[in-house]
């Protein structure tokens, strides 16, 4: 799979400010003490890093520093400190917010930790792996099954996204219905502190009541806290044998209804996506070698996996036989097919991977990572959607996703023909509080998994309670005094927060 690829489907554009004397000093310092791979100033190699994957954000940055251990990261952060230059911490850049991107003032260098991926340890006895920053989430999951077990986390950007990114973002996918995000499968974390000290916190106790929990302090703190350099990483048993289901029900009540149905037979049910067909049509014009699996299309499908972790468990296959025979009896679901085998399951999954590479090709859209409670989910995704293009014409509202855990991708298409820069710059910072106020009045998140980064920093602070932004504020002006670690993400800014 590649790991890094420039989506913006043009030229990228090259960073060619001057390094300030702080800036170059750093670089220098950083060149001749760790050899010079250790920082990149080549505009050219710098380009596909200084914009996030949606091509959205773009920044300036002279040089990108790379070190090869937490000893190399704590010597950087200490030197940016003297020297008073920030530093983006940055992953797989796989991020969807900005929040790994550069500001364009060029004041901040970039910390790759992509030299950082070594899997330091796998202990199957004790269900734990301790990999670096930079161990890239596939890589992860093969070393692990090689010694019979598994991480129980993927995503679509599992090829490229890494490790601390991961934690920094406090990640999600598809296995956050039995397994949870990033923050459950985190044992411990090695970090480096904004004054340069090494936070040594990878152990994992089932017990420590120390105060604060810093390693879950620096989960989803998106690299403002600390620069994550290794994480003690839980494991479980690795599937011996699985099967994926394709299925259609009639709205989004009926998919709910029939995971509730399922969850109440078996607990073998580890992802449960829902993906409209409007959604799915998309895919299938978009994506070359895609067909749809049932033969008369449904309004919503669902994709399930089950999953079986010891031979003695019954086979998913006939469990899940069993289980949607009875749903298509009692009527609450149309149709549903069975994966055959793995290239088939493989080919299901790609139908839901695919949503977001179609939607670009399909053209502008801006999106939404949104939460509300469960048992609400399925009256939001109609009804949000269908106020959203009540308010604005010729905009379509899709939504699809994790619909088991509450947290579902809610996006607004622009008409077709428009404008996308004029689009992005007048329609759909309107779209955005509309689909944002909806959700906060359904008592939920505007960002469930993605994080807040540069998109959604000032919607945080519009949205938020003052006691809120201030606990974020006053933490980051404990821990990073100086505004050292990645500057403009997350935390409101005072004149967005007074502004709220």
């Amino acid at each position: 799979m590649n790991r890094r690829v420039n989506w913006l489907g043009h030229a990228p554009m090259l960073s060619r400010r001057a390094m300030t004397p702080q800036q170059r000093n750093i670089v220098e310092t950083v060149q001749a003490r760790f050899g010079p791979k250790a920082a990149v100033t080549d505009p050219h190699e710098l380009a596909p890093w200084l914009t996030d994957w949606r091509g959205r954000f773009k920044g300036s940055a002279p040089a990108m520093l790379a070190p090869a251990s937490v000893d190399e990261v704590a010597a950087i952060v200490t030197l940016a400190g003297e020297q008073g230059v920030p530093l983006v911490p940055q992953g797989g850049n796989t991020g969807l917010v900005g929040g790994a991107t550069p500001l364009m003032d060029g004041a901040s260098l970039l910390v790759s930790l992509r030299r950082m991926n070594r899997i330091r340890s796998i202990d199957p006895a004790s269900n734990l792996a301790v990999a670096e920053a930079g161990v890239i989430l596939a890589d992860l999951h093969e070393a692990v099954l090689a010694q019979g077990r598994r991480f129980p986390l993927t995503l679509g950007a599992r090829g490229s996204a890494t490790i601390g990114g991961l934690i920094s973002t406090n990640a999600g996918g598809t296995q956050v219905l039995r397994f949870g995000t990033m923050r459950a499968l985190v044992a411990g974390i090695e970090a480096v502190l904004p004054d340069g000290s090494i936070h040594h916190g990878l152990p994992s106790l089932k017990k420590d009541n120390r105060g604060y929990d810093l390693n879950q302090l620096l989960v989803g703190a998106e690299g403002t806290l600390g620069i994550v350099t290794a994480a003690s990483l839980r494991l479980v048993p690795a599937i011996a044998s699985r099967a994926v289901a394709w299925i259609g029900v009639a709205n989004p009540q009926a998919g709910l209804d029939l995971l509730r149905a399922m969850e109440a037979r078996t607990r073998a049910i580890e992802s449960f996506e829902i993906v409209p067909e409007d959604t799915l049509a998309m895919v299938l014009e978009h994506i070359p070698g895609t067909r749809a699996p049932l033969a008369e299309r449904a309004p919503w499908n669902v994709l399930i996996e089950a999953v079986a972790t010891s031979d003695d468990d019954e086979p998913p296959a006939d469990l899940l036989q069993r289980l949607l025979a009875e749903a298509i009896e009692s009527g609450r679901i149309i149709d549903a097919v069975i994966a055959a085998n793995e290239a088939q399951a493989e080919a299901f999954w790609h139908l839901r991977d695919s949503i977001a590479e179609a939607e670009r090709a399909s053209g502008p859209a801006t999106q939404y990572d949104i939460s509300v409670p469960v048992a609400d989910m399925p009256r939001f995704m109609v009804e949000g959607g269908r106020e959203v293009e009540r308010h604005y014409p010729g905009v379509h509202a899709i939504a699809f996703g994790h619909l088991g855990d509450g947290n579902v991708h809610f996006h607004a298409r622009a008409p077709e023909g428009a404008d996308g820069a004029r689009w992005y710059a007048e329609d759909a910072p309107r779209i955005t509080r509309l689909v944002h106020d909806l959700v906060v009045a359904a008592g939920g998140s505007i960002s469930a998994e993605h994080g807040i980064g540069q998109l959604k920093r000032a919607e945080l602070a519009r949205l938020s309670a003052p006691s809120r932004i201030a606990a974020l504020r006053a933490i980051k002006a404990a821990m990073d005094p100086h505004g050292i670690l990645n500057p403009g993400k997350l935390v409101p800014l005072a004149q967005e927060a007074a502004g709220s």
